[in-house]
Order: structure tokens, then C-alpha cells, then sequence
């Protein structure tokens, strides 16, 4: 486990006491390994038989000191020490005590204020008084305790309620009492949290799809053969007989080029290409003859 070396998170606060009445000195500490504390007065080591009735006690990081009734042989400068392997701290304060009392009253009051969610709030006091006056934070009229969200801090006569996050439910009227023997004193403040508030959405044009005509895909340089319909091919008439003895053979009798027997009437070197309309002629003409 790493070592810390002891530091006081909460350091001791002067306190002003009024003759017979009770004094306490706190302080709050931390260090690993936990430390051990000691305490002084005047530079002297302070101690039940060198001040009778003092109660010293140090549990979960806080020190506390208290005399229940204080003297004016108790007035003096306390310190309370902190000390580990990894080092020691060191805390001081006043004690004063008067036979004189004064009721307490606010050198500075609380602050009404509007705050957005998630911030950080501070609401303070300031109080004078002797003996020094008891502080007491309210909101809507319960008590407010100590705590991770909401912390209490005291630097001498400086008191403030820390609020780490605020929310809505936060809101509503805080107050402080401050009390001692001589009288007790109030002042409120209103603390609104205002919460997120929903952005609304920012309207946008719809913009209408413009629907291209399909592009068609056309081959160039290929030819593309004439597309034909499902019709009976018209019947072509015959030719009239030829009066010639012989009759020219148009038909191929082979593939691939071979060339033609010659005609007994005239020679005919080399036949010219047949095409596949006089083809299609040919062969209803023949079928209309035989019929």
C-alpha cells in the first residue's frame, strides 16, 4: 500500500469562549498509514493532568478537543499534530476566553441566487459573537447534515454550505441560526435550480427526389438485329412456268463455298451469295407449288 503523508482537510478554527461555558476545538486529517495525533498548548504537549477536564479523542480521521467549561487560565494557542512514516502536519488556533458576552450577529448574510443544473453552489455566512456562536444551516426548515453532496465548512468566522452538484429538487429557502447564550439570529435566501431545458428540434425542408429517366446501354459498333414479330409470313405467288427447257437450280447443294455444277445453258462461274430473304421466298414458293 502506498504511503500519503498526513494533511488536514479541515484545519482547527479560534474559537472565542465565554466564561464557563464550553470550548471545542476540530480538525479533520488524513495520511496513509493512518496517523497518530498529539496535541499542544503554547508549545507544551498538552495533556489531562496539565489541564484538568480537557477530552481528547481521534476517530475516522477527525480530532477533537473540549473543555467544558473554560477559565480564563485556558485562553491560549492549541495545536494539534499529525504523524506517519511518510511525515507530519501541523494545525493552530486561538482560544479566547471573555467573561464579556456578545449575541451573535451576520457581518455577512445569505445570497438569494438562480443557478443552472450541475453547477457548483456556495451559500455563506459570516458571524461574530462571544462566545463564539453555534451555526446551523436549514432548507425549508430541516436540518442540513454533513455530507458528500452537501458539505459544511467553517474558516474562522466564515461559514458556508458547499453544494457539489445542484438539481431542481435543491431548490427552495435556505436558512442559518446562529445561537450562543447572549441570543440567537436568522437570514434566508431562495435557491432556484433551473433544469435542462429540451431543445426543440429545427424544422428542415423536405426536398423532393428528382426520379432520372433509366439511362439505356447501347453497344456501339454492334448492330442490333431487327426484332421480328410472331406473323405467318405472307404467301408469295408462284412464278409463271419458264418457257426455257431447263430450270436454274438456285438451292446450294453444299456448305462451306463449294461452287455449283454448271447450267446446261449458260456457265456460271461463281454463284452469288444467297440471302436469307430470297432463301425464305424460295422455300414458299416451293411449298405453294407442290401443294
Amino acid at each position: 500500500m502506498a504511503t500519503q503523508a498526513p494533511t488536514f482537510t479541515q484545519p482547527l478554527q479560534s474559537v472565542v469562549a465565554l466564561e464557563g461555558s464550553a470550548a471545542t476545538f476540530q480538525a479533520q486529517v488524513s495520511g496513509s498509514p493512518v496517523p497518530e495525533v498529539s496535541w499542544f498548548r503554547d508549545g507544551q504537549v498538552l495533556s489531562a493532568a496539565a489541564l484538568p477536564g480537557v477530552q481528547i479523542s481521534f476517530s475516522d480521521g477527525r480530532a477533537v478537543l473540549s473543555i467544558p467549561a473554560v477559565t480564563a487560565a485556558h485562553s491560549g494557542r492549541f495545536s494539534v499534530r499529525a504523524t506517519n512514516g511518510a511525515g507530519q502536519a501541523t494545525s493552530t488556533a486561538e482560544l479566547l476566553v471573555t467573561a464579556e458576552t456578545v449575541p451573535p450577529s451576520f457581518l455577512q448574510r445569505l445570497q438569494s441566487s438562480t443557478v443552472r443544473q450541475g453547477s457548483q453552489v456556495k451559500l455563506s455566512v459570516r458571524v461574530s459573537g462571544i462566545p463564539s456562536p453555534g451555526v446551523k444551516f436549514y432548507r425549508e426548515g430541516a436540518e442540513i447534515q454533513s455530507s458528500t453532496d452537501f458539505r459544511l465548512l467553517q474558516e474562522g468566522d466564515l461559514y458556508t454550505l458547499l453544494i457539489a452538484e445542484a438539481f431542481p429538487e435543491d431548490s427552495g429557502t435556505y436558512s442559518v441560526v446562529a445561537a450562543n447564550s447572549g441570543g440567537r439570529v436568522t437570514c434566508t435566501a431562495e435557491l432556484l435550480v433551473q433544469g435542462e431545458e429540451a431543445v426543440p428540434a429545427k424544422k428542415t425542408k423536405t426536398t423532393p427526389q428528382i426520379r432520372h429517366p433509366r439511362e439505356e446501354k447501347v453497344n456501339v459498333g454492334v448492330e442490333t438485329p431487327p426484332l421480328l414479330g410472331h406473323k405467318t409470313p405472307p404467301r408469295v405467288p408462284p412464278k409463271p412456268a419458264s418457257k426455257s427447257p431447263t430450270q436454274p437450280s438456285l438451292i446450294p447443294k453444299a456448305a462451306g463455298g463449294r461452287q455449283q455444277s454448271p447450267s446446261p445453258v449458260r456457265h456460271v462461274k461463281t454463284p452469288t451469295p444467297v440471302r436469307w430473304e430470297e432463301l425464305l421466298i424460295f422455300h414458299f414458293w416451293l411449298e405453294f407449288k407442290y401443294f
